[in-house]
């Protein structure tokens, strides 16, 4: 079988040296396993947008010394495949409308929220027992998720098992502006596309969870492989942030740092170096080993910062 992978940046900001680890990561795997790959701009998520990121990811990408054999494709171009996966789910039974505010389920939750960001759905409006919903109401999509435990095996994270419907219950796959969900567009985009691996940060760990979920719904066979490296983080342990300036790749460029000092860099947080010296991105993908690779969070410091920005090569 034909393999691919996918470089999928959103548009939501400049990208840094965390998600440029991730990125020539899942180039330096594709290079040494013969897989193409596909470019997507996951830009579903328009608040979020900024005007000139996509534009600016590619021309760090390309600086970076990476290329592709299919794209770029954007998702907001053709909308139907989402809309074919969502009639698919609802004609099988598998999704019910879901007025719900924040505040309603905040109100209701019958577990606690597993982060900052995300609370657990309990079910206000899941069938039979929903009660009734205003015609004038704004309304998302929400997929009845299954009980029970979600296993697989990632490449770098092992054995994963995950209980959707204790962690997030009955999560949407469209909102109420109309638009498909994440986790849907991601599982559509990767099946007709071809998307054979899939390598992210381990972040999203708990998203494959909900994503098989939902391939299994839609009958998409096989799975992928998936390949969750962990995140860069700073010296406080915070994960790095794309409106943090001075990590951005587009800073660095513009303050005459060099591709091959960032690839050196980026190969002493992926185990390949003990210390930082100016490296190929060809240099890289001969040198990477998966095993190398840190299990746990890499901390980029300010000696690091410090090391990109001198000028003594």
């Amino acid at each position: 079988m034909r393999r691919r992978t996918r470089l999928a940046p959103s548009p939501t900001g400049a990208l840094h040296i965390g998600n440029a680890r991730t990125f020539l990561i899942n180039w330096a795997l594709a290079k040494r396993h013969g897989w193409e790959i596909v470019f997507r701009v996951e830009n579903l998520d328009t608040p979020r947008n900024q005007p000139g990121a996509v534009k600016q990811a590619i021309e760090d990408l390309r600086w970076l010394g990476l290329d592709w054999d299919e794209g770029p494709s954007f998702q907001r171009d053709d909308l139907s495949p989402y809309a074919d996966a969502l009639e698919q789910l609802a004609e099988a039974g598998h999704t019910y409308p879901c007025p719900a505010t924040r505040r309603e389920i905040v109100a209701a939750a019958s577990a606690p929220h597993i982060d900052d960001h995300e609370l657990r759905y309990p079910g206000i409006y899941r069938p039979p027992a929903a009660p009734p919903i205003d015609p004038q109401a704004d309304v998302a999509t929400r997929v009845i998720v299954p009980d029970g435990v979600v296993a697989f095996t990632d490449r770098v994270a092992g054995e994963q098992t995950h209980d959707v419907q204790q962690q997030v219950g009955d999560f949407v796959v469209s909102t109420k502006a109309g638009l498909p969900a994440y986790q849907l567009a991601v599982v559509v985009d990767d099946h007709r596309q071809g998307v054979t691996d899939v390598v992210r940060g381990d972040d999203l760990l708990r998203s494959t969870a909900r994503q098989i979920v939902l391939q299994r719904l839609l009958g998409y066979e096989p799975l992928p492989t998936h390949w969750h490296v962990p995140l860069v983080v700073d010296e406080e342990g915070r994960r790095m942030a794309k409106r943090r300036g001075d990590t951005r790749l587009a800073e660095l460029r513009g303050r005459g740092v060099t591709t091959e000092r960032v690839v050196g860099l980026l190969a002493k947080l992926c185990g390949l170096t003990d210390r930082a010296a100016e490296m190929s991105t060809n240099e890289f993908v001969g040198g990477f080993r998966l095993e190398q690779l840190s299990r746990d969070p890499v901390t980029f410091t300010q000696g690091d910062l410090a090391w990109l920005l001198r000028n003594d090569g």
